[in-house]
């Protein structure tokens, strides 16, 4: 049978898994790349550098499950890293941290046979879409968006809560703050508390 015009090969996948902070996205994130590594496929685990909450060496969960991984702040390492062709699945942890040139690098992973998995936060803690996030989930082959328990409430969690000296943080503040349960907490739609809420325009921008 004649190859469709147009194809490039065997294409990759992209593998999404989010949701907010202490849902389990890490500990998920390391269970598929362990299955790969019981298959015998050569894994390339990838974090952001500013991750140094545990360790910089590590993905590492909140309850101390870790895998060892490249801490990288540019993409462009992912890339190079990636490509190599003895790589089967690159795991990112983190991913929302990245800039949005990671959209364009995971694509090319993809084109290039990877089976691509990312972990990371699908909104900041203002309940915005998280950078690359809402692309990436878009383009996805698979997701998994997973919840976690609202501190306040006990009820499904889909929003991280940002405390600064215990009270909610503001509004304004900057987006990316690491931390883990000095800072955040994971609480439901009625218990996320925010000095103000996001405007959506007719274009999908927010402000």
């Amino acid at each position: 049978m004649p190859e469709p015009k147009g194809t490039k090969g065997k294409q990759g996948t992209l593998e999404v898994v989010c949701g907010p902070m202490f849902s389990g996205k890490s500990e998920e994130l390391i269970r598929r790349l362990r299955r790969a590594q019981i298959a015998k496929l050569n894994v390339l685990t990838c974090k952001h550098a500013l991750d140094n909450r545990h360790t910089i060496e590590c993905v590492v969960t909140h309850n101390g499950n870790k895998l060892k991984a490249e801490a990288l702040s540019s993409v462009e390492d992912i890339l190079r890293l990636g490509q190599e062709k003895n790589i089967d699945v690159v795991g990112i942890d983190e991913v929302q941290w990245f800039d949005n040139y990671i959209i364009s690098i995971i694509c090319k992973l993809i084109e290039a046979g990877k089976r691509v998995i990312v972990a990371g936060l699908d909104l900041d803690f203002r309940g915005v879409p998280f950078g690359s996030m809402p692309i990436l989930l878009a383009v996805a082959d698979h997701i998994t968006k997973l919840q976690a328990i609202c501190t306040i409430c006990g009820k499904d969690a889909h929003f991280t809560q940002r405390l600064v000296n215990n009270k909610p943080a503001n509004y304004d503040d900057p987006v990316i703050l690491v931390g883990a349960q000095e800072s955040y907490q994971a609480r439901c739609r009625d218990c996320h508390a925010i000095d103000k809420q996001p405007t959506f325009s007719k274009s999908c921008q927010y402000y």
